[in-house]
């Protein structure tokens, strides 16, 4: 949309004989040098001010002010030195350092030798992957960071489910022999899950619904395995520690919850996405002791 054609349809959906301030400023003014190096350009500018022009002027009619709505499936967010999303963005990288204090913590008190180390590092080098990713989705949604960070979450969360046997059944172990032989089938079913995902979206359809089913079916599973395992270990041992996947467990399912309320960015800053990712931070912390 070229800044002409903005101002004629602003102009003809306010009735007004002059466009907005805003829009004038965006119409007679360059882009500032932070937003072009985050790639704003003059249609995504003029998307954006549209954006909060229509949602002042919802908000602002009187007597009855209406509800703020979604663009292109989005809330109007209120972007910070031109990040789309910036509490998503921190909440994001806060996951982030999360993951790599816990990988400290797995080099410096782990010995090598542990069978489940290994394990470990690639849950926490996954884990760091996909935040990175999640921080550049929010801070610019483009097709590829879309698909970046939809690609590197479903890894992780498709890691979890493959950890989550190796562990409980202690698959690691070389005895009996049987376990080497259920551990490689268990391992190339989980990337053939993971490559029929990614075929799937990127071939056949991207599929919101079939992207958020799927992370939630393969974390219901894995959930009610660390909560059985919990179970059980609490019950033979008496000890509070054995009882803390479990915990951890409740905590990010109650994390995941905040999704479905949906309410537009306090602020335009705070919504329930960028709360989920904030309640994600503290179970991470505490899986790693």
């Amino acid at each position: 949309m070229q800044k002409d054609q903005l101002r004629n349809i602003l102009s003809n959906t306010y009735d007004q004989p002059n466009p907005p301030r805003s829009l004038v400023l965006l119409t007679h003014q360059p882009l500032a040098l932070h937003l072009r190096l985050l790639l704003w350009n003059c249609d995504s500018e003029c998307d954006y001010t549209c954006q909060h022009i229509i949602t002042l002027e919802r908000q602002s009619r009187q007597p009855d002010p209406e509800a703020i709505v979604q663009f292109h499936g989005k809330w109007p967010f209120t972007r910070l030195w031109g990040i789309q999303e910036p509490c998503s963005v921190l909440f994001s990288l806060l996951n982030l350092l999360a993951h790599r204090w816990g990988l400290s913590r797995v080099h410096d008190a782990i010995p090598a030798r542990y069978p489940l180390r290994r394990y470990y590092l690639a849950f926490g080098y996954l884990g760091t992957t996909s935040w990175i990713f999640s921080m550049l989705f929010h801070t610019r949604d483009f097709v590829l960071t879309e698909r970046l960070d939809y690609f590197a979450a479903g890894a992780s969360v498709l890691y979890g489910l493959f950890y989550t046997p190796v562990r409980i059944f202690r698959l690691d172990e070389p005895r009996p022999a049987w376990k080497r032989s259920l551990l490689r089938a268990w391992t190339a079913v989980c990337l053939a899950l993971y490559a029929a995902h990614v075929a799937y979206l990127t071939l056949w359809s991207w599929d919101y619904t079939y992207n958020m089913a799927a992370n939630v079916v393969v974390g219901i599973v894995q959930n009610t395995l660390w909560s059985w395992f919990s179970i059980t270990r609490y019950r033979r041992l008496k000890k509070p520690w054995a009882a803390w996947p479990g915990l951890i467990v409740a905590w990010l399912v109650v994390a995941m919850s905040l999704e479905l309320l949906d309410f537009p960015p306090l602020a335009g800053l705070l919504d329930a996405h960028s709360l989920w990712h904030l309640g994600t931070v503290g179970p991470t912390l505490w899986w790693y002791t």
